[in-house]
């Protein structure tokens, strides 16, 4: 069997944006981390729910899917985020560092013309906060094409719920993520 595969995203779905009011939920714990690019003395500010780590591990452990990290943390997301949360090491896709002001330059997600790319015929469940309408209708016409994919969108300001999780098991265990084309 091919692997199914989990791209999973960190901004906006592990570390959520601050609530028009400021605010991050309170679950969440400050920590200040130095990504790659960085200097000790310039460290970036995350806020992560523990609670995330032994909720991604219990899904994994019964689950058909691959794990991929797919953000802008590149290598930093296995190296600093997933050690934060006491994750194992996932791959993560090698993005570029696209020159946009805006996450959808040409009307949809810039990091999708990636993911199609790499993904090929693979089934994929994607987790991201930043999806457009284009991007759903992009994910309908690859499952038409027997190419399975799910979207999954956090709130950016609360970040990824256990309930998100269930609809990607759910998919994962069904006919239709399994039914690939030739």
């Amino acid at each position: 069997m091919n692997p199914i595969y989990l791209l999973l995203d960190i901004d906006g779905v592990l570390i959520p944006f601050p609530g028009p009011d400021g605010s991050i939920p309170s679950t969440h714990v400050r920590h200040r981390v130095v990504p790659a690019g960085r200097t000790p003395d310039d460290p970036v500010a995350v806020w992560l729910d523990p609670a995330h780590g032994p909720l991604l591990m219990d899904f994994l452990a019964d689950s058909p899917l691959t794990p991929i990290w797919c953000t802008s943390w590149r290598e930093d997301a296995t190296g600093i985020i997933g050690r934060l949360l006491g994750l194992p090491d996932f791959p993560h896709l090698d993005l570029p560092r696209p020159r946009i002001t805006t996450s959808h330059p040409a009307g949809y997600f810039w990091k999708r013309d990636h993911v199609d790319a790499w993904a090929g015929k693979s089934a994929i469940a994607w987790i991201d906060d930043d999806f457009t309408a284009l991007d759903h209708h992009w994910a309908a016409e690859r499952t038409a094409r027997g190419y399975p994919t799910l979207l999954v969108q956090p709130s950016p300001y609360s970040g990824l719920r256990s309930e998100q999780l269930v609809i990607v098991k759910e998919w994962a265990a069904s006919p239709t993520a399994h039914h690939r084309a030739s």
